[in-house]
């Protein structure tokens, strides 16, 4: 290969020059200092894009010769062999972007799964979006709005994961049940539940930027049609000599791209708050659940913070997986801070039993463990103790004390207080 090519001819030019060096061995440092200088300048990795296959990639998972097998896990139609990163060795950079070619498929294979498998459906976002328009969306059961008892919403961590995801890594290296949000969403439908799942993530549209043009002088016009056509050539010449120069420089240069936000929804934070507004508080549901994982930890005390009262008339419970919260660093007050001891739990990465109490220097809600170190697996890991902590919100709630109300009484016209 290239760089290896590179690497030793450098590498046998050294060690000749420094062994054929006339003089003492002050003479035979230096040149070894000056030529350890000139390695050092070598950029590896612009000549590893110049050894590497052209940066495109398959855009199915038939394609890619993979599908998942009954046991949700991703494996080769040939060989049956689980995912191999390094499909060519030494080229870490193409390797890489084979396997986010890969993610984002798996991404569209995830939404599909959503509405064809766990019967969601695909709601845009804005409500009020023009056809043109950069737009997000959430999924949602049928009777989310408006089952009357209860209702889950799932939001996912940040990064490159989207609406049904808890880890890429896990969906491709380990199984959908693992890396996905699909087993919470079925359970909690199976439990009566309305479901929201979140896409914190899809915060704006890429676009190509469009090509700089070479703008021409002012006075071109006025020039002489010879003058003006032997600048011409020049000017083409200069280009076709940058061209071949960049091309050589950097062969698989990626294209410049611009961001356009989405309306309302261009960061996490924003995108919650939406949902929030114009779905969740509007529906008819007594008891909302949240499962939140890493980041969305952050996302929903941000809400909190944001809808205090009304999260706390609507919401029994949260279940958070190795959140990354700070109620110092966010602007938590104390009403909220004693909220979240009574209505959230943590599940962190530990190397303590499941559900072990966990000691937390923060003075915001239980912690305990989710029975395993690696954090993408938190979630995975506390499935059946969140729909058991849910379980027993639900029970709790049921069961509180009605408050007391005063009645008039129309004989006497006297206030009557009466315990209902």
């Amino acid at each position: 290969m290239l760089v290896q090519l590179v690497i030793f001819v450098l590498s046998t030019v050294w060690i000749t020059m420094a062994q054929n060096q006339p003089g003492g061995p002050e003479e035979k440092d230096k040149t070894s200092t000056a030529l350890k200088d000139l390695l050092s300048r070598i950029d590896l990795e612009e000549l590893m894009k110049k050894d590497e296959p052209p940066l495109k990639f398959p855009q199915t998972l038939e394609d890619f010769e993979y599908s998942f097998n009954e046991k949700g896990q991703l494996r080769h139609v040939k060989t049956g062999e689980p995912y191999a990163f390094n499909y060519h060795e030494d080229l870490h950079r193409w390797n890489q972007k084979r396997y986010e070619a890969l993610g984002e498929i798996i991404t569209q294979h995830v939404y599909e799964l959503l509405e064809k498998e766990c019967n969601l459906k695909k709601v845009y976002l804005p409500v009020d979006a023009t056809d043109d328009e950069p737009k997000n969306f959430i999924f949602m059961s049928e009777d989310a709005l408006t089952n009357p008892e209860k209702l889950m919403v799932l939001i996912h961590g940040s990064g490159v994961v989207r609406a049904g995801q808890w880890a890429r890594r896990l969906i491709i290296n380990e199984d959908l049940d693992s890396g996905t949000q699909i087993p919470f969403i079925k359970r909690g439908m199976e439990e009566g539940y309305g479901v929201i799942v979140l896409n914190t993530n899809e915060n704006y549209i890429e676009v190509e930027k469009p090509k700089k043009q070479v703008q021409s002088l002012a006075n071109d016009t006025d020039e002489p049609a010879e003058k003006k056509e032997r600048k011409d050539e020049s000017q083409k010449e200069t280009k076709k000599r940058r061209d071949f120069y960049e091309k050589y420089r950097n062969p698989q240069k990626e294209k410049e791209s611009k961001h356009i936000p989405i309306r309302n929804n261009s960061t996490p934070e924003e995108h919650t708050l939406y949902v929030w507004d114009h779905f969740i508080s509007k529906s008819s549901v007594k008891n909302v659940v949240f499962v939140a994982h890493s980041y969305g930890g952050l996302v929903f005390v941000e809400l909190m913070i944001r809808r205090e009262t009304e999260v706390k008339n609507k919401v029994i419970a949260v279940a958070l997986t190795d959140s990354v919260h700070n109620v110092w660093h966010q602007d938590t007050v104390k009403s909220i801070l004693d909220w979240m001891q009574e209505h959230c739990r943590n599940w962190v990465s530990s190397s303590e039993p499941l559900d072990a109490p966990v000691e937390s220097m923060l003075p915001d809600c239980p912690r305990v463990s989710a029975g395993t170190e690696r954090h993408e697996l938190t979630s995975w890991k506390s499935f059946n103790s969140i729909f058991k902590y849910f379980t027993q919100a639900l029970e709790a709630q049921n069961t509180e004390v009605k408050p007391k109300f005063t009645v008039t009484t129309r004989s006497s016209n006297r206030k009557k207080t009466e315990e209902l």
